[in-house]
């Protein structure tokens, strides 16, 4: 989206495992192109010496190559970092996988599922009397992605200054355990395992999801100010300031389902959207809890953030990819190409790498690429 030239390396014939994940329009995979937008795509067998002689041909011109194999696979192949950065040594070869490429559980297999599991998340997720739950999205894998490309980018900084390149390992349970913050400090003080608390805050209060007429919206005060405000000008009820139960935040954490009642009569008046149209007319932190449609028909966040984009794609159709949420004022990002389909760019590429197209056709009929 920023600009870069990404090059995709899929499996000849088959193709990445997203390829077969719903939903399909057109016999094709919105999931996989929903996240390949902008890339070129290539297929080559990394298995075949032939394969392998590309793939180096690739890196020696490459700034970046990013892999998510089990740790030693690459090395097995004699494609692990310290062969390739003996062709370029200015290479930032980037690993994310479940585990890590070290340590005693490097060698598992590793999926989202897996990250929220051990690294936490599971643990704190849900409401209190209910099993540790999943997060909606595959949270492991994005903030595995998102650390993995901070690291990049402390890689390329890197060799700017030192001119050469570097190993960049991150583990998706890593990425969890760290996304934990305050957590493990509760527990480092109390001894005590933090509690599921459902849309509840440890740190805050009041801060959670609360009834209204046709639904539940969210209302989050995180200081002295905001409370105050909420009592006095909301609840007209300012005699809950100087409450002995909810005289500090601490007082009101400890004492939130004393005091979510009080909130919870006021606003089981209204619908959703006048209690918090009420609440933001007077500055408090409070929102809707949307869908998936309202965030589409949303002009804020669909439209002018840019969250939601059309794209043709050349198999399925007109249909919406998401936005960057990365806003550059100088250099917009922008996507420009649909995902390619399977092999899409391999004479193009081929070509630049001085392949003649008798050459491209002999690796084709050996399932090179």
């Amino acid at each position: 989206d920023m600009g870069a030239k990404v090059i995709k390396i899929e499996i000849p014939g088959k193709g990445d495992d997203t390829r077969s994940y719903a939903p399909f329009q057109n016999d094709e995979s919105m999931y996989f192109a929903n996240f390949n937008r902008n890339k070129q795509g290539i297929t080559l067998n990394l298995k075949s010496e032939k394969g392998k002689a590309i793939f180096r041909s690739l890196v020696k011109q490459a700034d970046i190559v990013v892999e998510n194999f089990r740790p030693g696979v690459m090395e097995k192949l004699g494609l692990g970092y310290d062969d390739l950065k003996k062709i370029n040594d200015r290479l930032i070869y980037a690993s994310v996988s479940g585990f890590g490429s070290y340590g005693p559980y490097a060698d598992r297999a590793g999926y989202d599922i897996i990250s929220q599991a051990m690294g936490g998340l599971m643990s704190v997720t849900g409401q209190p009397m209910d099993a540790p739950t999943r997060a909606g999205n595959a949270m492991g894998d994005i903030l595995g992605g998102l650390n993995l490309t901070i690291g990049i980018l402390a890689a390329v900084h890197a060799r700017s200054i030192t001119g050469e390149g570097q190993k960049v390992d991150v583990a998706l349970v890593d990425c969890v355990v760290s996304s934990l913050e305050a957590a493990f400090q509760r527990y480092f003080k109390s001894k005590e395992i933090p509690p599921r608390m459902g849309n509840r805050y440890a740190a805050v209060a009041p801060y959670d999801s609360y009834r209204a007429k046709d639904g539940y919206y969210v209302l989050g005060c995180g200081n002295q100010k905001f409370y105050e405000i909420l009592c006095r000008d909301i609840l007209k009820q300012p005699q809950l300031i100087e409450h002995k139960l909810f005289l500090t935040l601490q007082d009101r954490v400890l004492h939130h389902e004393e005091l979510t009642p009080y909130i919870e009569a006021w606003s089981i008046k209204y619908t959703v959207e006048e209690a918090v149209n009420l609440l933001m007319s007077y500055g408090l932190p409070a929102a809707p809890i949307y869908d998936l449609k309202q965030i589409s028909e949303d002009p804020h966040i669909a439209q002018a953030r840019e969250m939601l984009v059309e794209l043709r794609h050349p198999v399925i159709g007109d249909m919406k990819v998401s936005g960057c949420p990365i806003k550059l004022m100088g250099t917009k990002p922008e996507i420009k190409t649909p995902a390619p389909t399977l092999g899409q760019d391999n004479i193009k590429v081929l070509e630049k790498l001085g392949f003649s197209m008798v050459q491209i056709e002999e690796l084709r009929r050996e399932k090179i690429i």
